[in-house]
């Protein structure tokens, strides 16, 4: 498996640190509103770049933080009159809502920056204590030239980064590229009690001092948005590896933008769609497809045709599922066809920097070969078979949602009976009785498509989606 990596500039072979053990942090959201369609696209990457590898076999450790403090939250916090920490537990509701809808799982961690003060202020004593770092009027900064590699992730001298940096009012720091380990508390802002002063701690620090925590001093992947590479991330690479004398992550990966009108898709320049609000007119899959159908450094150009296009492409593949489902019941017993060459494709795209425009490509060809293998009526044993690949993919893709067969609950047991009593109305012809069954039905709260091949119920029972199958 290789795996692009920024501090390189290159594909690189992943070799994990331990055998079989993956360690990874990528940076979540900061939670002070809801997320849109461009944060969604890291969350998503290395949420499936965590699935892939433990479907390749590792056992990965994955830490997801939450910025609950900073500049933004103190000020939307006190707009609205309430304290941070209710914003914050707020958005991580709503964030938590709008990530299980676009099937991004839970990581092994998701800590907090508020739940870690302890860890982050003992990171910036030791920083000043090896001089890496001073106080001054309650605030503590890194020195950035006292860490020699300072620009390699950027892959720029410490002298072009200076170029850029500026000193902003209030801040008292020997160089322009010093950044904020500890800040000195303000009036009605929250702060803690620190060595150096109550006060708060900086942005990056907070994702160093919790990666250490979780993950110990040198991680195998560290993830994030392309726009974190500088300052945040090189901040952090400067401030761990002076505090623990070892390299922070062997693979840095970073994901491409998402732009609107070819511009990058951000709330600063209030160009931004929320998942909240796309999902509420297509769903939260269609989301999903969009983002997984280009490669995950590729920028994505965000229209509404582009979402539509994502929703019809995602209906084919469940449309392909529902039909294998349908046709398995009562298709004739056979050989079975070998599908193992579109697993070895899907497997060296993914293996090849997680190439899921490709490996959708794949899943495609696959979809084609379903469709036409019922149309001719293969045997049972083959569209097992395919059925059996498709959800395996489709489910690793987060793509395809499956539904267990076999619910018996009192509603499926009820329009079981229906759809019985129906298909032998329409068989002998009885299309009064058909009609007035299929109305039963309905008004359980049913949706009833007919087709060719017989009858197919969806409906909810228990919280779950159920769908009944009848063949003619």
């Amino acid at each position: 498996m290789k795996l692009y990596n920024t501090l390189s500039g290159k594909k690189e072979e992943f070799k994990p640190i331990e055998e079989g053990k993956v360690r990874m942090y990528a940076c979540g959201p900061t939670v002070y509103n809801f997320f849109h369609i461009g944060n969604a696209r890291a969350f998503l990457t290395f949420d499936l770049l965590r699935r892939y590898l433990e479907y390749r076999g590792y056992d990965v450790t994955f830490v997801q933080n939450f910025t609950d403090i900073d500049d933004k939250m103190i000020n939307k916090a006190n707009a609205e009159g309430i304290t941070v920490a209710e914003l914050a537990a707020q958005f991580i509701g709503e964030y938590e809502i709008d990530a299980r809808g676009l099937g991004i799982g839970a990581p092994t961690f998701q800590p907090r920056a508020t739940e870690h003060i302890d860890e982050i202020i003992e990171m910036t004593k030791g920083l000043v204590d090896k001089n890496h770092a001073y106080a001054v009027n309650g605030d503590v900064y890194f020195r950035a030239r006292s860490f020699q590699k300072y620009g390699q992730l950027t892959g720029q001298n410490v002298d072009d980064l200076q170029s850029g940096a500026r000193i902003a009012a209030g801040e008292v720091k020997e160089d322009p590229l010093d950044f904020a380990l500890w800040k000195n508390a303000k009036e009605g802002e929250p702060y803690w009690e620190s060595p150096f002063g109550n006060g708060r701690p900086g942005w990056h620090i907070e994702c160093s001092a919790m990666a250490g925590k979780y993950l110990g001093a040198t991680i195998d992947i560290h993830g994030g948005g392309k726009d974190l590479v500088f300052p945040h991330h090189q901040n952090e690479v400067a401030q761990s590896e002076c505090f623990h004398g070892a390299p922070f992550a062997n693979f840095w990966l970073h994901n491409g933008y998402i732009n609107v009108d070819n511009q990058k898709m951000s709330k600063s320049l209030n160009n931004f769609f929320t998942v909240r609000d796309v999902a509420r007119e297509h769903g939260y899959l269609a989301i999903r497809y969009f983002l997984l159908q280009a490669h995950y450094r590729s920028p994505i150009n965000y229209t509404s045709s582009s979402i539509t296009e994502a929703k019809a492409a995602l209906s084919r593949i469940k449309n392909c599922y529902e039909t294998l489902r349908f046709t398995l019941t009562a298709a004739p017993a056979g050989e079975t066809a070998d599908f193992s060459g579109y697993k070895d494709a899907f497997v060296k795209a993914m293996d090849d920097d997680l190439n899921t425009a490709d490996a959708l490509g794949v899943l495609f060809e696959l979809v084609r070969d379903c469709n036409s293998r019922i149309a001719k009526g293969d045997s049972k044993e083959t569209l097992q078979a395919a059925y059996d690949l498709l959800c395996e993919l489709g489910a690793l893709l987060g793509i395809l949602e499956t539904e267990a067969p076999g619910k018996t609950g009192p509603l499926a047991e009820k329009i079981t009976a229906l759809l019985e009593t129906r298909r032998t109305a329409r068989a002998g012809k009885d299309f009064a009785a058909s009609d007035a069954l299929r109305d039963e039905i309905k008004a359980l709260g049913c949706r009833l498509d007919d087709s060719k091949e017989g009858q197919k119920a969806t409906f909810e029972e228990d919280g779950q989606t159920v769908v009944l199958w009848v063949a003619v």
